[in-house]
């Protein structure tokens, strides 16, 4: 059996959930990335955050980026995720029913260990189920 943490990137970086989203963007900018997961002062996950959720949550709401903390957008949705030990099924499923694209991977302290990406699983899947995963995020 396959388990969530086999198939993640180990040490996504995380963004303070008091920080600002002008520094999220740029934290993203550095790592090449398309979120962060958001940490909170007690190391937990609190939420994730996109490029895709600063611009059409902050910016084209004539909001200013600096002045917009991370846990600001994640308010109100509890964030997604799965144990490092939890199978591929239970991961599909999950990615698939909330129609995710990134999934945080804990440890069974409740502390982000890695992430899984779509890449992560095309490295890892059988080509039917990619297409199974994919036809259950991107269908509407």
């Amino acid at each position: 059996m396959t388990t969530a943490g086999e198939i993640m990137h180990k040490g996504a970086e995380c963004i303070n959930e008091s920080e600002s989203l002008l520094t999220a963007a740029r934290m993203m900018r550095d790592l090449d990335v398309g979120s962060l997961p958001i940490c909170g002062n007690d190391d937990r996950l609190k939420g994730i955050i996109t490029d895709r959720d600063i611009v059409i949550k902050c910016c084209a709401e004539g909001k200013n980026p600096a002045d917009v903390r991370a846990i600001e957008l994640s308010e109100g949705h509890p964030p997604r995720c799965v144990e490092e030990k939890a199978d591929v099924a239970q991961v599909l499923r999950t990615m698939g029913n909330y129609r995710i694209r990134r999934l945080p991977v804990l440890d069974r302290d409740h502390r982000m260990v890695g992430m899984i990406s779509e890449a992560d699983l095309a490295r890892h899947l059988s080509e039917h189920d990619l297409a199974t995963f994919v036809e259950s995020v991107y269908a509407k």
